[in-house]
């Protein structure tokens, strides 16, 4: 397990500090904000620690209302919506500074049989085995890019996962606009064997699922985090739950983005297991401004 990991499941460790409220932090570096998919991954831990362990997470809509300080920690009041016979919902409001800065709601249900089918399909694209990894392709990309941003570190700093872009990074657009496209496809896996606890393979795949959503709208535009120029942030993030899955397996995230105007723009993803199952549906709008 590399370190990175190891540091993001400690992250969604939550202190418990009253019934129902729990406590997190965020890594020690020198960014502006929060990431967004840590306070979506760690409120998600909040509500489902107040959930019983036979009912499983299947949506959960969130909306980003004010930057996160990770400077400080971020208290998460979960409030028990309602305890039905095969639904459970939860409410979670992230405070910081005495303010929300993000809520989110939660719906978790028990395993039933029920009508089945799957209308979409996987992208038939190539396997993760023969790609280079994301951290080798970005170095590449910023190798004779000169601007100095608080972004370039972050991108170029290790992460908690493999990911493997079967498409150009938004980087590599701004360098050459005829890579632009308004779809991403990205195989994904966490590098360890992780534990058989549904609700952290959920969890990891939320924290996932906001690295790369927003990037496919800027590359439509040619456009990427870290240029002088390009400016935003997460607005609000839904996902469904489709079926149990492994985020130490891989997994592809086909992304698109149908429309972006008036400093907005609309990202859906899916993700895929292997074998072609779908397991996760997620649309995010972002704020996206470029001087």
């Amino acid at each position: 397990m590399n370190q990175a990991l190891k540091e993001l499941l400690d992250l969604l460790d939550l202190e418990q500090i009253e019934l129902d409220i729990f406590r997190g932090r965020s890594p020690a570096e020198e960014v502006q904000r929060v990431f967004g998919g840590q306070v979506a991954a760690q409120a998600l831990v909040a509500a489902g620690r107040t959930v019983p362990r036979e009912r499983h997470v299947h949506s959960l809509h969130a909306y980003f209302i004010r930057p996160g300080d990770p400077a400080v920690p971020i208290v998460y009041n979960v409030e028990r919506v309602r305890d039905g016979r095969s639904f459970t919902t939860r409410r979670v409001v992230a405070i910081q500074h005495g303010k929300a800065i993000f809520t989110m709601s939660a719906s978790f249900h028990i395993d039933e049989p029920g009508l089945a089918h799957q209308a979409t399909t996987m992208p038939d694209v190539p396997g993760p085995e023969g790609l280079e990894p994301f951290q080798e392709r970005i170095h590449q990309a910023l190798r004779d890019v000169r601007e100095e941003s608080p972004w370039r570190d972050l991108l170029v700093r290790p992460r908690p996962l493999d990911a493997r872009y079967v498409t150009p990074l938004t980087w590599e657009a701004v360098l050459d606009p005829s890579l632009s496209r308004s779809t991403t496809n990205v195989w994904f896996r966490y590098e360890a064997e992780l534990p058989d606890d549904p609700l952290l393979h959920v969890v990891l795949a939320a924290y996932t699922s906001d690295f790369t959503l927003v990037d496919t709208v800027l590359l439509a535009h040619g456009q990427a985090w870290g240029t002088p120029n390009v400016s935003g942030a997460s607005l609000d993030h839904a996902m469904w739950f489709h079926r149990p899955f492994r985020v130490d397996e891989w997994m592809l995230y086909a992304q698109e983005s149908p429309w972006s105007s008036s400093a907005r723009g609309l990202a859906k993803g899916e993700m895929f297991t292997r074998s072609g199952e779908l397991a996760v549906s997620v649309v995010q709008e972002a704020m996206i401004r470029v001087s």
